[in-house]
């Protein structure tokens, strides 16, 4: 039988799983989940790009974050199921894009390149454009002389 919960205990819940699974698998394309709620049990597809990487050999690592999530959430035994499906078009997904231009960042890759080289990549996926937003670095004292 369901438990029925609020809107908001909801809402908190699907965002908190949502953020476990982004520490959890970043370097895995992780890109967005679905929670599918019906009488009996709950599913909850893990969207990404590189999905053996995700359910691991044998099925070893999703079976670790079905257990890690049945017991943060108090869900009884077999009453969650996690499933991983691989994202269409890698291009169109921000998060997929944001984390490999995070991956090449850190690789030490140039700035310039990285950034055409992603667009680029998004634009040949479909998309009419995109949109990007960079944080403000204040100014170092070195700067200013």
């Amino acid at each position: 039988m369901a438990i029925q919960i609020s809107r908001t205990r909801k809402f908190v819940t699907d965002a908190e799983l949502n953020e476990f699974l982004t520490e959890e698998l970043a370097e895995d394309g992780y890109s967005g989940l679905e929670v599918q709620v019906t009488p009996t049990r709950t599913e909850i597809i893990i969207l990404a790009t590189r999905t053996q990487n995700v359910l691991d050999e044998k099925g070893r690592r999703i079976q670790e974050l079905t257990a890690v999530v049945q017991k943060r959430f108090g869900s009884p035994e077999g009453s969650v199921e996690l499933y991983a499906e691989k994202v269409a078009t890698r291009g169109l997904r921000a998060i997929a894009q944001a984390e490999s231009l995070r991956y090449k960042l850190l690789g030490g890759l140039a700035v310039r390149r990285v950034c055409y080289g992603v667009l680029r990549f998004i634009m040949e996926s479909g998309a009419k454009g995109s949109w990007w937003r960079t944080p403000v670095i204040p100014a170092t004292r070195e700067a200013e002389a």
